[in-house]
């Protein structure tokens, strides 16, 4: 058997054992401690960004950002459709309706003309929507522009979903910080992980510090434990921590080879009309390239299809995985609204997610490379053979 091949996994760079230790010889083992706040700060500075709360999880990090907005039940959050659940099921913790926006085709994130469509008609319905939660997917900037003109127009807070993210930039600044609040996740596939865990990030002293409070169980200050409204237990571990702040030290040598991968891919696939990627589309944008996606038309591909090139991928122990099912067709959130044109759909049944982590080696991508090539050209001599076959019968 071959050996494995992930689709995107830890990659340490050294010095997260040389802070994990520090926490062992000094006792922090208990969630916060010096690795946090250092971890803090240096998120901080990294993102150009005045206030920071590490957290347990990105999850964490947006329900807190909810809470905050004073988001309540029967209340509307605007979400992108195109992502994963753990962006949309943090409004029904709050007992609020998400309404789900479709993609547009050059980003394949949150579409700006279906979302004023979206704010018009919840207004003529006599409902406004509380927040927009915009999702930067895969790493790739969203038209971050257009929608904060939008949200501004309409008066609605944005909470940006910087969770596959961390280190991309629109027009140079980092993406997270556009919005009122915006978060990152450091899940052990992301850019840097701290095993698990995610940051709120926010230029509002005020609401960083409310959310701090409500993460350590809202303990008010006292001699006793004292509460008087509900927290939670949402706050980043000491241990944790230090791995990433040994993560962060790395980050860019972690972006620049996701990008290097993408690029890898681009040039060896260009000769295959039918594969197509999700990349910048100009330089205003700049993509950490997370994962490299692709799209695959069988009609350019010899009738191959995503699920063909993913099972050929998984007889050879290589992982990749398809692109997230839009939210509207969710078993748990198909009733919810909708506005959309099927962008979304579209990019489900045909994208393909790429191994994609900084540890690949050249040798990894070669494998991975080789497996994609063969079937296709395999397939595309049959199709010629074929189409060159029934020319012949014809005359």
């Amino acid at each position: 058997m071959n050996k494995k091949i992930w689709l995107a996994s830890p990659h340490m760079g050294g010095a997260e054992q040389k802070y994990v230790k520090e926490a062992f010889d000094t006792n922090w083992i208990a969630p916060l401690g010096p690795n946090v706040d250092a971890f803090e700060k240096g998120l901080a500075k990294y993102n150009q960004i005045d206030h920071v709360a590490a957290l347990s999880a990105g999850t964490a990090a947006l329900h807190l950002a909810l809470i905050m907005l004073g988001i309540e039940a029967g209340d509307e959050v605007i979400v992108s459709s195109f992502t994963f659940a753990a962006s949309v099921n943090p409004i029904a913790y709050q007992g609020a309706i998400p309404i789900l926006i479709d993609s547009e085709p050059n980003t394949w994130n949150m579409c700006p003309e279906q979302l004023e469509i979206a704010i018009l008609d919840r207004i003529s319905k006599g409902k406004k929507p509380k927040a927009i939660i915009l999702v930067h997917l895969y790493g790739m900037p969203a038209k971050i522009d257009q929608i904060m003109t939008i949200a501004s127009r309409y008066k609605i807070p944005v909470i940006e979903d910087a969770a596959e993210a961390m280190g991309s930039k629109f027009r140079g600044k980092p993406v997270g910080t556009f919005g009122l609040m915006g978060f990152y996740s450091f899940n052990g596939n992301k850019i840097i992980t701290t095993s698990g865990g995610g940051a709120l990030v926010s230029n509002d002293e005020w609401l960083i510090s409310r959310s701090r409070f409500l993460a350590t169980q809202a303990r008010e200050c006292a001699p006793h434990y004292e509460h008087e409204v509900i927290g939670y237990n949402y706050r980043m571990s000491n241990i944790c921590a230090g791995i990433g702040r040994g993560q962060l030290e790395v980050i860019d040598d972690h972006i620049n080879r996701h990008r290097e991968i993408f690029n890898y891919y681009k040039r060896e696939l260009s000769i295959f009309k039918g594969i197509t990627f999700q990349k910048e589309p100009n330089a205003d944008f700049h993509s950490n390239y997370w994962l490299t996606c692709i799209q695959v038309n069988p009609e350019k591909c010899g009738e191959v299809t995503r699920d063909q090139i993913r099972i050929a991928m998984e007889g050879e122990n290589i992982e990749c995985r398809p692109l997230w099912k839009p939210m509207h067709l969710q078993p748990v959130h198909c009733d919810k609204p909708y506005y959309g044109t099927g962008v979304s759909d579209h990019l489900f049944e045909n994208g393909l997610c790429l191994p994609s982590g900084s540890n690949l080696s050249d040798e990894d991508l070669d494998r991975v490379m080789d497996v994609i090539k063969n079937l296709l050209s395999k397939a595309l001599r049959k199709q010629a053979k074929k189409i060159e076959e029934l020319v012949t019968y014809d005359n």
